[in-house]
């Protein structure tokens, strides 16, 4: 028996942090492929060349992809343990505190360090916003809410980029940008005081306690992660990761070299070029992200990944191969493939939600979502020896990774077809 739903009242408090704890998480994901250059040059110095720079934006991404992973598995799983609000006002603190200490930095091991941190918190924002969001409003929003999520990650990048692209992050003024991106933390405060708690987590923690007390705690007394590593819940977690981990490894070993590609190309004549860059990409995310849960309620939850995975190779190939920074058709294709990539992370917080119950929701929601970021901090890594052996030429490493959305057109049939389940406790 589902618990009584939170008033509108509520259920917008909810929706507001969510949608901010994420549009902040995509600022901080935004961060570094606009301003990695600047920053590589400013710290290097003298020593700086066009291909080092490139291995440090692979070493930063890397960094915070391992940090997210790593967030999203412990912070999600701790949603799940003392609720989704503290979970999500820690994750946001994470991800501001550090970005912030961003600015003072003198070498770029420090800052290293620093945008692992920051990945913790970003990791464990989504799986905390995702599962608040999902429980606290009715099954028939979820498609809206779902695209909501999905359109705030990405808009973040596009508030980035027009920030960016209106004050220039270059090598000689590039700090102020990392202490703007501490300010999220006034949210992060706001989610542990006075946001409402998931009233289906309340109740599946309620049912906890009354088997303890009863004495049959011992079927419950495993852990989130432990339940999950288990059959019948391990098969579907495998699943999840494959489904997170492809959009996840293309979005960042492939797609976001279109930005120091645009930095390098028409930097010197045009500096807020990479920022436009990044907008247009952003603008076509924002639509896209939004987008992918309502395709995913039109057509089916594997028939739209199938078609998505398809699009996305198609795509990037042709924006990394059939045209160039500062060409005209260049901006309309970056539009075009930051639109088709990312129909996935609309897709995703809906039908993650769906494959796990509320006991282990936002566990098994982070682990199957960050658990790509570990593969995407190896394939993020093995892009850069990539770059390297291809002799710094940006569009072939992009083409070449983009190939793993291929991969989705087989993985997507192993997955259970969740489009008329319900949320339940």
């Amino acid at each position: 028996m589902n618990p009584p739903p939170h008033s509108s009242r509520a259920r917008y408090a909810v929706l507001f942090a969510a949608i901010g704890a994420l549009l902040f998480d995509g600022v901080e994901l935004g961060l570094m492929p606009v301003a990695s250059l600047s920053v590589s040059q400013s710290l290097l110095g003298d020593a700086y060349t066009p291909t080092l720079g490139g291995d440090w934006f692979a070493r930063f991404t890397a960094a915070l992809m391992l940090g997210a992973a790593i967030g999203g598995i412990f912070l999600g799983s701790m949603g799940d343990r003392i609720g989704r609000t503290r979970a999500l006002g820690v994750s946001v603190l994470f991800y501001s505190v550090f970005a912030g200490l961003g600015a003072f930095v003198r070498t770029q091991e420090q800052m290293l360090v620093l945008r692992f941190m920051v990945g913790l918190g970003v990791g464990g924002v989504w799986p905390n916003a995702v599962a608040l969001a999902a429980e606290c409003w009715p099954d028939r929003s979820r498609p809206i809410i779902a695209g909501l999520m999905g359109a705030a990650l990405n808009g973040g990048i596009l508030m980035l980029s027009q920030i960016a692209r209106t004050w220039h992050i270059t090598p000689e003024s590039w700090r102020w940008i990392f202490q703007l991106a501490a300010a999220p933390a006034v949210l992060g405060l706001l989610a542990l005081t006075v946001i409402p708690e998931s009233p289906l987590w309340q109740a599946s923690r309620n049912a906890r306690r009354t088997e303890e007390n009863s004495g049959s705690a011992a079927q419950r007394s495993a852990s989130a992660l432990r339940e999950l590593l288990r059959p019948p819940l391990l098969r579907l977690m495998l699943i999840g990761i494959l489904l997170g981990s492809i959009p996840m490894v293309g979005a960042w070993a492939a797609s976001k070299w279109m930005i120091p590609w645009a930095d390098k190309v028409g930097g010197s004549t045009a500096p807020g070029y990479k920022a436009i860059t990044q907008g247009w990409w952003a603008l076509g995310a924002v639509l896209g992200s939004f987008t992918g849960a309502q395709i995913a309620a039109w057509l089916g939850r594997r028939r739209a990944y199938a078609i998505m995975s398809a699009g996305a190779a198609a795509l990037t190939a042709l924006m990394f191969l059939g045209t160039a920074p500062l060409q005209a058709s260049f901006l309309p294709s970056v539009f075009a493939q930051g639109f088709v990539t990312t129909l996935f992370f609309g897709w995703l917080p809906l039908y993650l939600p769906e494959l796990f119950p509320t006991r282990v929701r936002a566990a098994g929601s982070g682990i199957a979502y960050n658990v790509g970021r570990f593969a995407t901090a190896l394939g993020v890594f093995a892009a850069g020896g990539l770059f390297a052996a291809m002799g710094g030429s940006y569009p072939k490493v992009g083409a070449t990774c983009g190939l793993i959305y291929l991969l989705g057109l087989v993985v997507i049939w192993w997955a259970p077809d969740t489009t008329d389940k319900k949320l339940d406790a």
